[in-house]
């Protein structure tokens, strides 16, 4: 009889990797995706909020490229413009994205409700804290600044133009493993709220948490979220948490007020042997 031994990490999570917009701040990820429509909308091609989070998550100038050649888009543009749009456009194009949303971060930089006093909470477990994002370094400056001034003070942090290839690609989640020096790749866990971002974290081996209605899949700023009446919240979170888990996404929250029972049931499963 043969035998094969499997090694597992069976302790307890060790570090958690934060999403930033939609995550830990801004509240239904409305700084990126304003941006969009107003960059195109200078360009004479109007596209959708709706258009505009599609690709959420991934590198800015890759969203740019996205949005730019999906068939309807590319299709208003070559209207306009009287030619099918280039790489040269994306270039232009995401050359006036970025000055815009600089601009206008730290608007929206408001931590979301629960995420300080997770993190602290956290933190008291000994459990380390860092972040990755789609946005470029000097975005993400600006985030990590406005979270600090608020309170919230990272062990580390990663941006898409950090690595050569970002989400969904596993790159950033690994830096990230690497730079905190954990036990093991399943001693991590990804926490973000987009399908991009949930990808990243299981092609780097980690565990996933979704959240689904702070987040791009939902995509309305806090009071608008608050107003909604209690039906139409229910059909929009059940729309949000179907596409996460779709995903892959080992458990689906409202947002992180709700992660540390997220973090004991994938404790528990580690406990028992399970990997992601």
């Amino acid at each position: 009889m043969s035998w094969r031994w499997q090694r597992r990490w069976t302790g307890r999570i060790e570090a958690v990797i934060f999403d930033m917009a939609g995550t830990l701040l801004d509240f239904g990820s409305c700084a990126p995706a304003g941006v969009f429509v107003e960059v195109f909308a200078a360009e004479g091609v109007a596209i959708s909020l709706a258009e505009a989070r599609g690709p959420m998550g991934a590198e800015k100038r890759a969203h740019v490229r996205e949005l730019l050649f999906a068939p309807a888009i590319a299709g208003r543009f070559a209207a306009a413009y009287g030619r099918p749009p280039t790489e040269a456009d994306v270039d232009r194009i995401y050359a006036a994205f970025v000055p815009a949303q600089l601009a206008c971060l730290p608007r929206y930089a408001e931590l979301v409700p629960g995420a300080l006093e997770t993190c602290r909470a956290l933190r008291a477990k000994g459990v380390k804290l860092a972040a990755n994002t789609g946005y470029s370094r000097d975005m993400l400056e600006i985030c990590l600044a406005e979270a600090r001034r608020q309170g919230l003070e990272l062990d580390d942090a990663v941006a898409a133009s950090d690595v050569p290839a970002a989400r969904p690609r596993p790159a950033m989640c690994l830096v990230n493993a690497a730079r905190l020096a954990v036990s093991d790749v399943t001693a991590c866990l990804k926490v973000d709220d987009t399908v991009p971002g949930i990808e990243e974290g299981l092609a780097a081996g980690m565990w996933t948490v979704a959240v689904a209605v702070s987040g791009n899949e939902v995509g309305l700023p806090l009071a608008e979220w608050r107003a909604l009446p209690a039906a139409e919240q229910v059909r929009l979170r059940a729309r949000a948490v179907e596409r996460l888990a779709r995903a892959g996404a080992h458990v689906v929250i409202d947002s992180v007020a709700e992660l540390l029972p997220a973090v004991a049931e994938i404790e528990a499963r580690l406990s028992r042997g399970e990997r992601p």
